[in-house]
């Protein structure tokens, strides 16, 4: 018996972890849904810098600092997206191009729903069922990525507050979304977990960012220019969406481990609705 076995033996629990990431097939759903905010996400905040107002602006590239850690000609650019002036850019994208825009925005609300319906074994959902919730979990996305510079400092307190206050938001964000793109068909306690997880995961990546970023955009600045960041941004969205998806997925097996499936009231395990 070779040391793994010996482990997956004495700790059954880490064995269904692998087993449930194989079945999801976790960096397929990972790349699939950074793809998705790269391509469709990622424009809408474009669209954004030509209608919002300046402080609405203020508040995305403070948050992005945040969230992505980026300073110096990094964190440059993306003040230059954001103060492009309103008229020339209103003109240039156009009411059809702002509809088209945050549509195909969508694609990534379609993504993660259909990971988080891979990680809790359950069938594709209508889309007339589901086809608003794309729409709310966007918005929503938006004002929470928008709020994320002020929680970020604890509304001015400092990282003391900050670090509980973001774990705590992030939560309830993933909690809800759950909820939300799985069309209400695991009841809610169950989802508490994954969503823990996945709030864990993303600071922890956000912390990590605040070190890596900063010098991995900045080296790709002075190789490829200003496409540089681009592949910088991609690889980033990767392993962001991958500790998505491991949480996600840790959250069902968790949600199902005795006693904790009684304390949630975890409903049983369905048949496997991978394809």
């Amino acid at each position: 018996m070779t040391v793994l076995d010996r482990v997956l033996h004495r700790v059954p629990f880490i064995g269904r972890l692998l087993r449930e990431f194989t079945a999801v097939n976790v960096l397929d759903c990972a790349t699939r849904l950074a793809a998705q905010a790269f391509l469709g996400a990622l424009p809408a905040l474009f669209v954004i810098a030509a209608f919002a107002p300046q402080v609405v602006r203020d508040h995305l590239v403070s948050s992005l600092h945040s969230v992505l850690g980026l300073r110096d000609d990094a964190l440059d650019q993306v003040r230059q997206v954001y103060a492009a002036d309103d008229s020339d850019e209103s003109n240039s994208i156009g009411v059809v191009g702002v509809i088209i825009t945050l549509l195909s925005a969508t694609a990534c609300s379609r993504a993660l729903q259909r990971t988080c319906e891979r990680a809790w074994h359950l069938p594709r959902a209508g889309a007339r069922v589901v086809a608003w919730r794309w729409v709310a979990w966007l918005a929503v996305w938006l004002v929470d990525l928008l709020l994320q510079g002020p929680l970020h400092n604890g509304f001015g307190v400092g990282r003391a507050l900050g670090v509980p206050v973001q774990f705590v938001s992030a939560t309830l964000l993933w909690w809800w979304t759950q909820r939300l793109l799985l069309g209400s068909r695991i009841p809610w306690l169950p989802l508490l977990p994954g969503a823990m997880l996945v709030s864990a995961g993303v600071l922890g990546v956000a912390a990590w960012s605040g070190i890596y970023m900063p010098r991995a955009v900045e080296r790709s600045l002075r190789q490829f220019g200003p496409f540089g960041s681009l592949f910088v941004l991609l690889s980033w969205l990767i392993v962001l969406f991958t500790v998505v998806t491991i949480g996600i997925c840790a959250g069902h097996v968790l949600a199902h481990e005795e006693p904790l499936a009684r304390r949630l009231g975890t409903p049983p395990r369905t048949g496997d609705a991978h394809g």
